[in-house]
C-alpha cells in the first residue's frame, strides 16, 4: 500500500532496505580493504624503499621530473593532485617500506601519469567534481522537501543532481583500475618489486579499487530508492 505516496506494508517502509543493503556492502568492502592493507603493511619488502622512493622512482622514469612527492596528515589519505601536481601520500606510506605502502604510492604515480598522458577518463572525472559536490550535497535535500511538499519538479532535480554524482563515480572506476594497472607495470618493469612481491601488491590495489566499485553500488541503490519513492508520489 501507498502512504502519503510512500510505499508502506505494516508500517514499514520497504526502500530502507535498500538503505541497509548498500551500508552493509560499503562495510564488507571497507572492512576487506583495511584487512588486505594491515596484512601487507606488516610486510616489508625486499629492497627497502619507501613509498616516497618508489613513486620517486616511477615519477622519474616518466620525465616527470616537475611532479613533487610530499606527506599527507591521516591514514589511507593518499591521492594525486592534478591541479597542484604532486603526489600526496599518507603517513602509512611516505615512510614505510612495506608492500602496502609499495603498492599505493606506485599507484597514485599512476594517476600522475595519466594526468601528462591526458587520459580521457581522468579528464571527464576532473570535469565533473564541481557538479559531483553539489549533487553529493544537496541532492537529497531537495529531493525530500520536493516529497514532503509535492514539489515534482524538486523531486526531479533531486534525481538528477543525484544521477550527477553517481556518474563521477562511475567515471571513477576506469580511472582507479587504470592507474593500478599502470602501477604494477611501473613496479614490474623497473624491477622496484621481486615477483612473489608483487601479488601482494596487486592485492592491496585490487581491494582498494573494490571500494569504488562498492561505493558506486550503494549509489545506485540510494537511485534505485528514489525513483521508487518518487514513482509512489506521483501515484498518489
Amino acid at each position: 500500500m501507498l502512504y502519503r505516496g510512500y510505499p508502506i506494508y505494516y508500517g514499514f517502509d520497504w526502500t530502507y532496505l535498500l538503505v541497509i543493503a548498500a551500508f552493509v556492502l560499503s562495510m564488507i568492502v571497507q572492512g576487506a580493504m583495511q584487512s588486505t592493507f594491515r596484512r601487507y603493511s606488516s610486510v616489508r619488502s625486499m629492497s627497502g624503499m619507501t613509498g616516497a622512493q618508489i613513486a620517486e622512482r616511477i615519477l622519474q622514469s616518466e620525465g616527470l621530473y616537475s611532479v613533487r612527492v610530499q606527506p599527507v596528515a591521516g591514514n589511507l589519505t593518499d591521492h594525486y593532485d592534478p591541479s597542484t601536481k604532486t603526489v600526496n601520500l599518507s603517513q602509512s606510506v611516505y615512510g614505510s617500506t612495506s608492500l602496502a605502502a609499495q603498492g599505493v604510492a606506485a599507484h597514485e604515480c599512476g594517476h600522475a601519469i595519466q594526468d601528462a598522458q591526458s587520459y580521457a577518463p581522468l579528464r571527464i572525472r576532473s570535469a565533473l567534481v564541481p557538479a559531483a559536490n553539489f549533487g553529493s550535497k544537496f541532492s537529497w535535500v531537495l529531493f525530500i522537501i520536493g516529497l514532503l511538499f509535492s514539489f515534482s519538479w524538486l523531486v526531479k532535480i533531486g534525481i538528477l543532481l543525484f544521477c550527477l554524482a553517481l556518474a563521477f563515480q562511475l567515471v571513477t572506476l576506469p580511472v582507479e583500475f587504470n592507474a593500478s594497472h599502470r602501477a604494477m607495470q611501473k613496479l614490474e618493469s623497473l624491477r622496484l618489486m621481486y615477483n612473489d612481491e608483487l601479488g601482494g601488491a596487486r592485492k592491496v590495489l585490487t581491494a582498494a579499487a573494490m571500494t569504488y566499485v562498492a561505493a558506486a553500488c550503494a549509489s545506485l541503490l540510494y537511485l534505485l530508492r528514489m525513483l521508487i519513492l518518487s514513482g509512489g508520489r506521483r501515484r498518489d
